[in-house]
């Protein structure tokens, strides 16, 4: 299922699920759907957001065999270069005042 995060001087981002529940989960919330970050909440969900990325990656779910062969052969994409879109909305909304929310 995938989720959007919405804020009003961004344009909308649509993500897998997975990957942005850990995202939700790295800004310091529950990782519940909907949701949203008041205004005021946004520049410390950013910090947060942006330390967890910096260190060593969030774990990521269970790969089937499959997958796991698939990966092999393809370079995998780290949280952190997927959480780029993120970054740059929640900056966004730190300079405009905006609240960030997703459903």
């Amino acid at each position: 299922m995938p989720v959007t995060f919405k804020s009003k001087h961004a344009p909308d981002i649509l993500m897998f699920e997975t990957i942005a529940l850990q995202l939700i989960r790295a800004m310091g919330h529950h990782g519940t759907v909907p949701g949203a970050i008041a205004a005021e909440d946004v520049s410390a969900a950013l910090r947060r957001l942006e330390d967890k990325l910096a260190g060593p990656e969030i774990d990521r779910p269970d790969a089937s065999e499959d997958e796991q062969s698939n990966e092999e052969q393809e370079p995998r994409v780290s949280l952190a270069h997927r959480a780029l879109p993120l970054t740059s909305m929640l900056r966004s909304a730190v300079e405009e005042g905006d609240y960030v929310i997703w459903e």
